[in-house]
This record gives structure tokens, C-alpha cells and sequence, in this order.
């Protein structure tokens, strides 16, 4: 079996911020606070992704993302990059080749707004 090899070198500075649970209402909600850590990764974006629902069409800012494996990235955590831009990991990352060597996954930009 060949190594697996990363798309690019890891230039890219994120920081992962973890959630912590609020209950309001009887509603549990997820937030985001603290300084959270500092890694360094590849971040792809390939354009987005399209998605036509109900007719209407539209392109989701989605990105793909080679770090370096930390047990701590989970799918609900939150990606900020350097510019402000915050994203939601979809889905568990992935240990690649479950050698604890590489971390693989997919984010989702989170804007905010109505």
C-alpha cells in the first residue's frame, strides 16, 4: 500500500474552536467561545458546491481541508480562518488510512444571517 501523500503543503493558518452547550428554552444550543487553537493545513475550496432545491439554484461555499491529525477536530467544531471566514466541519474528519498521521475533511461556510 502506497503513503498517502497531501494535496499541498500546510501553509494555511486555522484556528478550530470546540463548542460548548447552552440550554435556552428547552432548546440546546451550540457556542462558540474562547481562543480555541491554532493549526496549519491546506485549505481547497474548488468553487463551491451546486445545489438546486425546489427548483432554485444556488452555490454553497463548501472547502476541503489536509492537516496534520489531532483527535480533538470533530464535526462540530468550527474552522475561522485569517480573514474572519468561519466554517462548520461537515461530517467526521477523517483519519486517513487510521495511521494518526493525517486528518481529512470537508467544511461548510457559515455566514450567518436570516
Amino acid at each position: 500500500m502506497a503513503d498517502y501523500k497531501p494535496s499541498g503543503a500546510f501553509t494555511v493558518p486555522m484556528i478550530v474552536r470546540a463548542p460548548s452547550y447552552t440550554k435556552s428554552g428547552g432548546v440546546r444550543q451550540k457556542v462558540f467561545s474562547g481562543a480555541g487553537f491554532r493549526i496549519f493545513g491546506t485549505f481547497r475550496t474548488f468553487g463551491g458546491t451546486d445545489s438546486n432545491v425546489n427548483g432554485v439554484y444556488s452555490v454553497v461555499d463548501t472547502a476541503e481541508i489536509e492537516t496534520w491529525y489531532r483527535p480533538d477536530i470533530k464535526s462540530d467544531c468550527q474552522i475561522e480562518l485569517m480573514n474572519g471566514a468561519k466554517y462548520d466541519v461537515l461530517g467526521e474528519p477523517e483519519n486517513i488510512g487510521q495511521r494518526n498521521r493525517f486528518l481529512k475533511f470537508k467544511v461548510q461556510r457559515d455566514k450567518g444571517g436570516a
